[in-house]
């Protein structure tokens, strides 16, 4: 689309004034693109998440890895990683190897623990539930779910025979989410079957009962479906069900469909039809929320989130694999809260997960710089995070050119086009991973009468997250950006506008 300020913005940065910012980080022209304070595979390729568990005090974080990529026809096991503090994660490599029994590659699934010995393995045991191909199947009916046991923490894991929900004659039947209904005291199962979520209950997670479905249509085929509860400090406590979507097709994100509703044991009733979404960017995909834990208690207000930043429609191509032997990253985790907005309309915000504010190495606060036109800030940097609340009279559009480079032609803008009603994240002048050149900016709705924005923006090698008005939302895309190109630059087109309390974080290599 055209704006009245793509021509200014397309100017070189060096028309504007200058705002004096000391220093440069010493990686600012390293040619590496793994990400500083994002969670990267350590070599090869990554895809989806699984959800992570709390063991012993540390988060167990598992995903899908591939060690032979890019051969083509290999498959995804299942590697872990463990952390502290949901921020650097230490590599514990493969829980779950793939092609060691007849049904060849671990797909997604999760993981529970089996407190009071529900399966037979133990008390305390770590169970998995993932798809695997069935292939005594007939084709292509061969998605089917098996349960994996750990007891040895989540470390390895054997397999249970056989599989304990075969297909029954589907074609997408797959992404088991398990999580314990104690108000009815079952097992409660959720499986992406093409437009449904079907759900399962089980009292040991080897037999399973279908119960009800919760059918979708228009936002693509529904995969890695997500069910929970979560309460509420403006309002009653609802039950979440989760879905990544590609509804690009008809106009919308491919990322994290939600709607809130009730659980009433066998079906999921939601509030509204029409799902909301919890990032409105082109890479926040196959999505896992999981439980926030306070000295060992369960916080009942919030939630993690994690997710793979990618998307099926360029997943090969991405400069890290030349240059750093690996293709796969994921975005910060982040805090999910249930607001109220309205008695009618409960809504998740996100913000970055708290603990990241501890891996800080340098913080520059700026105060208040007054923007008419293009203001480059005298900042060299590729890893960073950005904070503002930007205020205005009257004016087309605000926002920050990122990644800028020192002609001024290549960047990612991030804003509020004021004369459009919405709030944007714009890669289509930089390194844009889409071929098509179709998914470049990504729009939320923004009042077009409001006078005020707060913009909380994270930058990293290969990524960009921005966090709109205290997570209502967020828009969260891979950016290419060229190495070189570490500039940072504040913009309005049609107006004055005041920058606030302008600050630039930049974290620790995790």
């Amino acid at each position: 689309m055209l704006r009245t300020s793509r021509r200014n913005l397309l100017r070189a940065a060096a028309l504007g004034g200058t705002v004096s910012l000391m220093g440069s980080p010493a990686w600012a022209q390293d040619e590496t693109y793994r990400p500083v304070y994002h969670f990267s595979v350590p070599d090869h390729w990554k895809n989806d998440p699984q959800r992570p568990i709390y063991v012993d005090g540390k988060t167990y974080y598992y995903y899908l890895y591939n060690k032979d990529y890019p051969t083509p026809g290999t498959g995804t096991s299942w590697r872990i990683a463990a952390s502290h503090d949901n921020v650097a994660f230490t590599d514990l490599g493969t829980a779950i190897p793939k092609e060691t029994n007849p049904n060849g590659s671990i797909w997604s699934g999760c993981l529970v623990v089996d407190e009071a010995d529900t399966a037979g393995f133990g008390a305390g045991a770590i169970i998995a539930l993932a798809t695997q191909e069935d292939r005594f199947a007939t084709a292509p009916h061969r998605q089917a779910q098996f349960l994996f046991y750990s007891t040895d923490g989540g470390r390895t894991f054997g397999r249970h025979e056989p599989a304990v929900l075969p297909n029954p004659g589907v074609v997408d039947f797959r992404d088991p989410k398990v999580i314990w209904d104690a108000q009815h005291s079952q097992w409660v199962m959720a499986l992406a079957e093409n437009d449904k979520i079907g759900f399962y209950r089980s009292t040991d997670l080897k037999s399973w009962a279908y119960t009800e479905g919760f059918i979708k249509q228009g936002i693509g085929v529904l995969e890695c479906p997500d069910l929970f509860w979560l309460e509420s400090s403006t309002g009653p406590g609802r039950w979440v069900l989760g879905a990544s979507a590609n509804a690009k097709g008809s106009g919308g994100p491919a990322t994290y469909a939600y709607w809130t509703g009730e659980w009433n044991g066998t079906t999921f009733v939601p509030d509204h039809p029409d799902p909301k979404w919890l990032d409105h960017g082109w890479d926040w995909y196959g999505a896992v929320t999981w439980e926030r834990r306070t000295g060992g208690r369960i916080d009942p207000r919030t939630r993690y989130a994690i997710g793979w930043m990618n998307h099926w429609d360029y997943f090969g191509d991405t400069p890290s694999w030349g240059a750093d032997g690996f293709n796969g990253i994921d975005s910060i985790v982040r805090e999910i809260a249930l607001h109220w907005y309205s008695p009618t309309e409960p809504v998740l915000l996100s913000t970055p997960v708290r603990t990241l504010a501890d891996r800080a190495a340098r913080t520059v606060s700026l105060g208040d710089v007054a923007v008419d036109g293009i203001t480059p800030l005298d900042y060299r940097g590729r890893a960073y995070e950005v904070r503002t609340r930007v205020a205005w009279n009257q004016l087309d559009n605000i926002g920050m050119q990122l990644r800028l480079s020192a002609d001024g032609s290549r960047h990612a803008d991030a804003g509020v086009y004021l004369a459009g009603g919405f709030a944007y994240l714009n890669r289509a002048y930089t390194g844009n991973p889409d071929p098509t050149g179709r998914w470049m900016e990504s729009r939320t709705p923004f009042d077009a009468a409001r006078k005020e924005a707060t913009l909380r923006i994270l930058v990293d090698n290969l990524s960009v997250e921005v966090f709109v008005d205290d997570g209502r939302y967020v828009h969260s895309s891979l950016v290419y950006a060229r190495p070189g190109d570490d500039r940072l630059a504040l913009f309005t087109d049609g107006g004055p506008a005041v920058f606030n309390d302008v600050t630039i974080t930049e974290y620790r290599q995790i």
